[in-house]
């Protein structure tokens, strides 16, 4: 009796975007029975991916990687990008952290929807080796789409992939990745845009701000960096101030009473947080550069509620103009 073949097992990591999806959808269609990951942290999130997910049906685990993202973001040994994205080693950290899962399940190896020259900085030649050989997983990474421009990988030399079946796509152009989406009837997915926070300058440079001040962190505080204004008072202190309702809202979600310090005016006005609290002199300073965000006419004193772990009181004060805190924005 014929011994059945053993099912090949691909894991890739899956950014939510139309070459995610392609790379997938490509060895699917050889045979190759496909999962993916996608990785979270506070800089980058899964809703692209679970998208993909349902389009294609290719099922998706999600795990996040926080904890070990910081660690290397801190100090990413090849540096940072234009911000403080770290691409490089962010991709090395995801294939690594993937190719542990890869081990546990049973997976026989990894892919990903990279495309030779598509992207200048991360996705030349020796960028996608740098990624492959910190991996620790050199050998077993597949790029499907460019596949035929790269050197043959294990699975393709021990034929577990049909290196024929895959593609030579490269450079910056998408007019073969959108023809192949027709192909495989995909017609819903993201413009090719970035996701990450970190290659946002306004976060990066308030990211920046937390590192240089802070030796230890907080997760509610890299989310607290996506709202509001935010400016420098000191070196121990910084305030946030709310842009709109909605910001408000998404300060107040990551709010701690046990060690911020939060304003809220007497009338309809911004929310002001000061995270891990200030003394006496920043709390009237920060007081008034909330009364200086309502929009009233005239500088009369303004009711501003303030909740500190010590209790609630109010004060009254004299707002100040935002021109005049200009320079503390961070």
């Amino acid at each position: 009796m014929e011994k059945k073949k053993k099912k090949v097992r691909a894991l890739g990591i899956c950014s939510g975007g139309l070459d995610s999806m392609l790379s997938g959808m490509v060895l699917k269609s050889q045979g190759v029975e496909v999962e993916w990951i996608t990785l979270v942290t506070p800089f980058f999130f899964a809703d692209k991916a679970q998208n993909a997910s349902q389009i294609t049906g290719i099922s998706l685990m999600i795990q996040d990687i926080t904890l070990d993202y910081l660690e290397m973001l801190k100090d990413p040994p090849c540096g940072y990008g234009r911000y403080m994205n770290p691409c490089l080693d962010c991709h090395s950290l995801m294939f690594r952290i993937a190719g542990r899962v890869m081990k546990e399940k049973g997976f026989d190896f990894l892919f990903s929807g990279e495309v030779l020259g598509q992207r200048p900085m991360s996705q030349s030649r020796p960028s996608l080796r740098y990624v492959e050989k910190h991996s620790e997983f050199d050998g077993y990474i597949v790029r499907p789409l460019s596949a035929k421009k790269l050197p043959e990988t294990l699975p393709e030399k021990m034929g577990l992939v049909d290196r024929s079946q895959l593609l030579d796509i490269s450079g910056r152009s998408r007019k073969l990745q959108m023809e192949l989406a027709k192909s495989f009837n995909i017609t819903e997915y993201p413009a090719p845009a970035g996701g990450c926070l970190l290659t946002d300058a306004g976060y990066s440079r308030r990211l920046k701000d937390l590192f240089d001040h802070q030796h230890s962190h907080e997760i509610r505080e890299f989310h607290l960096l996506k709202y509001g204004r935010h400016m420098r008072l000191d070196p121990e202190t910084k305030i946030i101030v709310g842009r709109t309702q909605k910001d408000n809202e998404n300060i107040l979600s990551h709010y701690d009473p046990k060690s911020d310090i939060l304003m809220n005016p007497c009338i309809p006005g911004p929310v002001l947080l000061i995270p891990h609290g200030g003394s006496g002199g920043v709390v009237l300073k920060a007081a008034s550069i909330c009364a200086g965000y309502i929009k009233i006419s005239g500088d009369a004193p303004v009711g501003i509620v303030v909740s500190s772990p010590a209790g609630k009181r109010s004060i009254d004060v004299k707002p100040v103009h935002p021109a005049e805190i200009r320079h503390l924005l961070i």
